[in-house]
């Protein structure tokens, strides 16, 4: 069996989905399946159970023999929480306890960190090596993620193959649930169905033009083919910490327009001032570092920002569809 912690949610279920195409069936989804939203992410896998978060530890320690990998993708992704014990529960003490397990009955792990971690970007956006402890991540969100990564990386006792990934930007399919924390494209593709333009934030920084904040946006379809392929390709020797970008920053201005292109709409972008909370903690700039990966045997190219979100928007967004096997 493969577990993905977290796999009702958007990346989680879009894995979970390509494991199926790729014929692995007994795969078990750990969440919280409270939202009916997101469990329609689920609909047509298969799926050998689904197992609650709380009850996820005792679960394996009784079935850790049919266990041969964990994607630990589950996660309070919501960067506007400032509520830290929710954070320190959820993102770090549950990834100390499927690292611990992870250990305990000798199975390989990939979990998700975070470009959040990186915060302003002051230190640059380097994994190589990678260094948590000298990086200021802009909200509690971003330092649970680092806060875990240096904990993994002090950690004598590791799971025997074990890989964290800086996940950039993510955006694509089944992601309906996910509300104001959905990509700028779902935003962008509902604003624009209803409204007929787009708005954007202005930039209160003065070395940014209006809509030309920079982000390392990946299609999701590209980021799993990652996980899978470290899944299948489990080398001890590349254990550690790895970006997942694209490696190339796009502007903001540059998704909105692909996505009136995919809709077929004339461009109409309106520009507003973004709310003063969120301005002290704002990124201006991504882009990961990608030699590393690149090093530990990931070849393949990555999908181009226009032709991702014209994918997204057409195959997906326009028809409602969800990305299932």
């Amino acid at each position: 069996m493969i577990v993905v912690t977290g796999g009702a949610g958007f990346i989680g279920s879009y894995l979970i989905s390509e494991l199926n195409r790729a014929r692995f069936k007994d795969v078990v989804v750990v969440d919280d399946f409270s939202n009916p939203e997101k469990v329609k992410n689920l609909e047509n896998n298969s799926l050998a159970g689904m197992v609650h978060r709380r009850h996820f530890f005792d679960w394996l320690d009784e079935y850790q023999q049919e266990v041969q990998f964990i994607f630990h993708l589950g996660a309070r992704t919501d960067t506007t929480e400032f509520d830290w014990k929710i954070l320190e529960e959820l993102n770090l003490e549950y990834s100390k306890k499927v690292w611990n397990k992870a250990v305990e009955h000798s199975l390989p792990l990939i979990y998700a960190s975070s470009a959040a971690t990186y915060g302003g970007g002051e230190k640059g956006y380097s994994d190589n090596p990678p260094n948590p402890e000298d990086l200021s991540p802009l909200n509690p969100y971003g330092k649970s993620k680092n806060d875990f990564d240096r904990w993994a990386l002090a950690q004598k006792e590791q799971p025997f193959f074990w890989m964290g990934f800086k996940f950039f930007n993510v955006y694509g399919p089944n992601e309906y649930h996910k509300g104001r924390m959905a990509s700028v494209i779902w935003h962008a593709f509902h604003q624009i169905k209803e409204t007929g333009k787009m708005k954007l934030f202005r930039s209160h920084n003065a070395d940014f033009e209006d809509g030309k904040q920079l982000r390392d946006f990946i299609y999701v379809k590209d980021l799993v083919q990652v996980l899978c392929h470290f899944m299948e390709h489990r080398n001890p020797v590349n254990n550690g910490i790895y970006n997942l970008g694209t490696g190339e920053a796009r502007s903001f201005l540059d998704l909105v327009k692909a996505v009136f292109k995919g809709m077929d709409e004339k461009e109409n972008i309106e520009f507003i001032d973004m709310p003063e909370d969120l301005r002290e903690t704002y990124q201006y700039f991504t882009q990961a570092e990608m030699d590393k990966l690149a090093k530990a045997g990931y070849q393949q190219s990555f999908t181009k920002l226009e032709d991702g979100v014209i994918d997204y928007v057409q195959n997906y967004l326009v028809k409602g569809k969800y990305h299932r096997s």
